[in-house]
């Protein structure tokens, strides 16, 4: 059964495309199988109804809505602190898998590395990740929403509203910025975005 925080559901109409990525993070996966969630945007039933499948817990927090974050002028840029405040995550928690969706896009490097900073310890040691980036740093928004279909499908929406702050980090920032997690496998996809899969890095014992 999952259970759901801080959640806002898209509603506008929906199209699919396919996933190359998404079989590898549910493979091996069944009903019985237990997950924890962390789900940085808007979410829609096409999402909600996919994860209702699993023993899961989803944990939503539209970070969108919180864009772009701002350090005043005068005070050291801390960016954690808004992450905290922002996604107030309840801390007898470790995610199995987080949706991240276009979210790095709209990130400073500072700003993205303080975020997985914040994750960190709250990541199960096994822990994947989704995450959409661009080829080209110079590319244009794509800007729709995104969902799961089904453990081969996505679902895309329009935005009704663009979120600011867009300005893609190049692949080299975008791998640093990650911090606690790497880069297992990129794809790219026609209208020049990459399609990520993440893995939460091994710790040195």
């Amino acid at each position: 059964m999952a259970t759901f925080a801080a959640a806002r559901r898209a509603s506008n109409p929906t199209s699919t495309q396919d996933s190359k990525i998404l079989p590898g993070l549910f493979a091996g996966l069944d009903e019985d199988s237990r997950l924890s969630v962390l789900h940085v945007g808007p979410t829609c039933s096409d999402t909600l109804d996919f994860f209702a499948e699993f023993r899961s817990r989803l944990y939503i927090v539209d970070v969108f809505t919180e864009l772009p974050l701002h350090i005043p002028e005068d005070e050291p840029a801390d960016f954690e602190r808004q992450w905290r405040d922002i996604l107030q995550l309840p801390t007898d928690t470790r995610f199995n898998l987080c949706l991240f969706w276009d979210l790095f896009n709209f990130l400073s490097a500072e700003a993205l590395a303080a975020l997985m900073t914040v994750l960190e310890p709250q990541l199960h040691e096994e822990a994947r990740g989704h995450a959409f980036s661009v080829h080209n740093p110079r590319h244009s928004l794509q800007n729709c929403l995104y969902g799961i279909r089904d453990a081969q499908t996505l679902s895309t929406r329009a935005r009704h509203h663009t979120p600011p702050g867009y300005a893609p980090l190049s692949q080299r920032q975008l791998s640093e910025a990650l911090g606690c997690m790497d880069i297992e496998r990129s794809v790219l996809l026609a209208d020049s975005r990459l399609e990520l899969s993440l893995r939460a890095k091994k710790t040195q014992n």
